[in-house]
């Protein structure tokens, strides 16, 4: 597992506050690996997801961090996303 995942991983349950979400989410660090969001919080993973977000590590980083709104990540190519949206607008509701 790299040291980006890692780190990430510890950024959203940092941002989660020991809360987990409800659904599950899986976010696509391109060339880094990825990493699960659920009720237990965030791990490192590959698991099916209600929906996929894909971004670069900067992105995620920004985002996790507060300097990029994940909305708007979404409109300018930064982010894709793949499955429930309801899920990942709740999911940006979270992470905001």
């Amino acid at each position: 597992m790299s040291d980006i995942v890692n780190g990430a991983v510890e950024a959203l349950n940092a941002k989660l506050g020991g809360q987990g979400f409800d659904g599950t989410a899986k976010f696509v660090i391109d060339g880094e690996g990825s990493i699960i969001l659920d009720a237990s919080g965030a791990r490192a993973g590959d698991d099916a997801a209600d929906v996929t977000l894909t971004a670069s590590a900067e992105t995620f980083q920004a985002i996790f961090e507060g300097d990029e709104n994940p909305t708007t990540a979404f409109m300018t190519g930064k982010l894709t996303i793949d499955g429930d949206m309801g899920a990942a607008m709740k999911l940006a509701g979270t992470l905001a």
